[in-house]
């Protein structure tokens, strides 16, 4: 029965849908048959697949920057007892800031090319894994630290091999699944984000064909963007989701 929970889901989404055209009329909102064939005939059509490109590479580039650079800088505030008070307080007062105000700083300063939204994407979902890497050393289970000085014999912390060690075996290995977590729930915010800096200042992109196909009035398209996007969204979601299950074996053992 469980593997029926999908392909139900869907079905439940497609009929709400149909029911809300019905309602509307395919003047506000098209039906899903003629979303569905708006999306074939953009699929055939080495435009859309530019277009896809675009957000997905976007999308997946300012994730992993986002990562590479907001991990270490989280354990780094969560294991630092002179790091943290004097920078933490910049970062809870900046993180519940919409990011996606400052766009028209990013076009100003890196221009109308990739790197701005690159930067929108990897500064929206970058504050969620520091803030939770960051969090989750500060309420690291002491046990863990008495665990790893009593396997290593009582060696001095500020040693570089200690410390590297400590990294290692215990606060990589407490972090790096809720940090994960943090960067698969990032996605949704991410594509959102990247549906907003594409909507103007570019030519390529999901978000720009949405908002092209609004501007036309051609709604079928509009929604066959939607769709795509929404895909691609979920699917970011799912790799995530199953690099964290690859990746991540050991809290299961942990429980």
């Amino acid at each position: 029965m469980r593997y029926l929970r999908y392909p139900l889901t869907i079905l439940f989404i497609i009929l709400t849908w149909q029911a809300a055209a019905l309602v509307l009329g395919p003047s506000l909102l098209p039906a899903p048959a003629a979303a569905g064939l708006s999306l074939l005939r953009e699929a055939a059509t080495g435009e859309f697949w530019r277009h896809v490109w675009a957000s997905l590479s976007r999308a997946v580039s300012g994730l992993m920057a986002g990562f590479i650079l907001a991990y270490p800088l989280g354990l780094w505030l969560g294991g630092s007892k002179r790091a943290d008070p004097n920078l933490a307080p910049f970062i809870f007062l900046t993180y519940p800031i919409p990011k996606v105000l400052f766009l028209p700083i990013l076009l100003v300063i890196l221009g109308l090319g990739e790197a701005p939204k690159i930067v929108l994407v990897a500064l929206t979902c970058g504050y969620q894994i520091l803030v939770v890497t960051r969090d989750s050393l500060r309420n690291l289970d002491p046990s863990y630290l008495l665990s790893f000085k009593a396997i290593s014999h009582g060696l001095e912390q500020n040693k570089p091999g200690q410390v590297f060690n400590l990294a290692r075996h215990v606060f990589i290995p407490a972090t790096f699944p809720t940090a994960i977590s943090a960067l698969r729930l990032a996605t949704g915010t991410a594509v959102a984000v990247l549906f907003m800096a594409e909507s103007f200042a570019t030519s390529k992109g999901l978000g720009y064909m949405i908002m092209d196909a609004w501007g036309a009035l051609d709604l079928p398209r509009m929604f066959s963007g939607i769709v795509t996007m929404s895909l691609m969204g979920l699917m970011l979601y799912i790799i995530i989701d199953a690099v964290e299950h690859r990746v991540c074996r050991w809290p299961t053992f942990l429980h």
